[in-house]
């Protein structure tokens, strides 16, 4: 923490760090404030003075506490942490700087909040920092992110409503295992009972959340991340297959997990998956490969390789 902060800063520090972490110890304490464990104890007693219950309790699972029914004051930000929070939302969706956006009505609320001197700085960077938009991002309905949520948490099977980008439309009962952005895009990761498969959809395209009464239990060791990556290359409407003959190590390098997974095959490797662009598939993934290929399936992605290798040969061709 900054050196120039005010005991009363310290306290309400101490106090949103024994409220995010209970059973935080005396040296804990110390650590997270930048100063030592008899001055840590120090602004423990300045809570109990303010009337904050803070109870301790000695051996490996002691520390402190706050006591129950304990009313908190307002939040404290410091200034690196305003602006942190208005780099980060202006970062996620840039048309959070307009008041009138929904992100934005609500950051503008927290800075207002914001004692004068914290508060000044962060409404400085959120007037003059300009963010471009995401063309690729996507914003889904608060209402059915929060339903989705809150069945992860509670482990309970959901019936959702869904619109393809083909327009076609659903509905089936899911597992939902977890919530993934990435790139600017929330995608619910879960296994879907309409397929009895792994499924990756994404959030902003669903229409309806009816949660039911059934539970489930998510695989034990999940990496959430890992597993959407995975599946991000399959179960769409256009086979692939690509070989290599180079070593798997050799090429694992270049293919990122949406380009479908990589396995052995003789002396090189081959990458089998799917997609729902042949054209992006042959431009923006095959066409990056520093390595030789061929592309053996499915019809749509050699076609699609045929008529980019057309247009860059016509590229170079004097004639």
């Amino acid at each position: 923490m900054p050196n120039d902060l005010s005991p009363t800063a310290r306290a309400l520090r101490a106090l949103e760090i024994l409220q995010l972490r209970p059973g935080t110890t005396a040296t804990e304490l110390a650590e997270r404030l930048g100063v030592t464990e008899r001055a840590a104890r120090r602004y423990v007693e300045i809570l109990r003075e303010a009337g904050i219950a803070v109870t301790s309790a000695r051996g490996p699972h002691g520390g402190y506490r706050l006591g129950r029914g304990t009313r908190l004051p307002p939040v404290h930000f410091t200034q690196a942490e305003a602006l942190g929070l208005v780099m980060a939302v202006l970062s996620g969706q840039p048309g959070a700087a307009e008041a009138e956006d929904l992100v934005g009505a609500a950051l503008g609320k927290v800075v207002k909040a914001l004692p004068e001197g914290v508060g000044r700085e962060a409404a400085l960077l959120r007037e003059y920092a300009s963010a471009a938009p995401d063309p690729y991002a996507s914003r889904p309905d608060p209402a059915i992110t929060s339903e989705l949520v809150g069945a992860v948490a509670a482990c309970r099977r959901v019936r959702i409503g869904y619109r393809s980008e083909a327009g076609n439309e659903w509905e089936g009962e899911v597992d939902p295992w977890s919530l993934v952005v990435r790139y600017g895009r929330w995608y619910l990761l879960c296994h879907s009972h309409r397929a009895d498969a792994v499924r990756t959809y994404r959030v902003d395209r669903v229409r309806t959340v009816q949660v039911t009464a059934r539970r489930f239990q998510p695989p034990a060791g999940l990496d959430p991340v890992a597993v959407l990556e995975e599946n991000l290359g399959l179960g769409w409407e256009f086979p692939t297959r690509v070989v290599f003959d180079l070593p798997q190590g050799e090429v694992a390098r270049w293919v990122r997990p949406p380009m479908g997974r990589l396995e052995p095959l003789g002396k090189g490797c081959v990458l089998v998956g799917s997609t729902r662009n042949p054209a992006m598939y042959a431009q923006e993934w095959l066409a990056t490969l520093p390595v030789a290929f061929r592309v053996e399936g499915g019809e749509e992605l050699r076609r699609a390789v045929a008529a980019l290798a057309a247009r860059f040969t016509a590229a170079v061709d004097g004639t």
